[in-house]
């Protein structure tokens, strides 16, 4: 049984920081894929970061640069550090795990790019 909670969400101005954190109510093994999915308002949900058990990390071109995603494995979470913001950054934010051909989501929390 494996819940995952997502907390970080709000309010920024455009060229902003904020850093969402994934926090896994237990250890995971077998973890093939961890990351961030957002999905703005009327669009399809999209993967922005992933990270592999060995440290491998992936962006969507839309975030290089910009995003950070980075695990704390002692802690069970999962973080995503959003800098420079932009509007087209708003949706909400969803932390997924991919284990044992399963896949896991959080229930999301949302970002808000607007000055």
């Amino acid at each position: 049984q494996v819940q995952l909670v997502e907390s970080g969400g709000g309010l920024v101005q455009p060229g902003g920081s904020l850093k969402l954190s994934c926090a896994a109510s237990r250890t995971i093994f077998s973890i093939n894929m961890v990351g961030w999915y957002r999905q703005a308002p009327g669009k399809q949900r999209e993967l922005v970061a992933t990270v592999t058990e060995g440290g491998r990390t992936t962006y969507a071109d839309s975030v290089k640069g910009r995003f950070t995603i980075s695990r704390d494995n002692a802690k069970n979470t999962l973080y995503l550090q959003m800098n420079s913001l932009k509007p087209e950054d708003t949706a909400d934010y969803y932390c997924y795990l991919r284990s044992r051909g399963s896949d896991y989501w959080g229930k999301g929390t949302l970002v808000t790019v607007s000055s």
